[in-house]
């Protein structure tokens, strides 16, 4: 699979901004996504993940409420919806794919895209 992210850019505390990741390659149904951000300095840290299905979602503490994740299989497409954001929110963000719902771990996903840069200015 060959993920492509865009969607990252400049925003105010308290704007938003939807990322998108785009697939290619393969059956994308068959994958969980994710989405991972790191800033620098830092390790990376998963964000919010969404099976095969879309049916289920799952999102670290520090996003939920703010962010919300979905996919459009007929489209091959995963987003990130971002709300209210934060300058903690401040990272490059990657999506990813693998075949396990929900996995924290990036050791664990199979597949990455190249990240798209997310900066909130205060």
């Amino acid at each position: 699979v060959q993920l492509q992210a865009s969607g990252g850019g400049l925003v105010q505390a308290g704007g938003s901004l939807r990322l998108s990741c785009a697939a290619s390659g393969r059956t994308f149904s068959n994958y969980a996504m994710a989405w991972f951000r790191q800033a620098p300095g830092k390790e990376r840290e998963f964000v919010a993940a969404i099976s095969g299905g879309g049916s289920r979602k799952y999102y670290v503490d520090s996003v939920q409420g703010r962010f919300t994740i979905s996919r459009d299989n007929a489209k091959s497409t995963v987003y990130l919806q971002m709300n209210s954001l934060n300058p903690e929110d401040t990272a490059v963000y990657y999506c990813a794919a693998g075949v396990y719902y929900p996995d924290r771990d990036p050791n664990r996903y199979d597949f990455w895209g190249q990240g798209t840069q997310v900066t909130v200015s205060s």
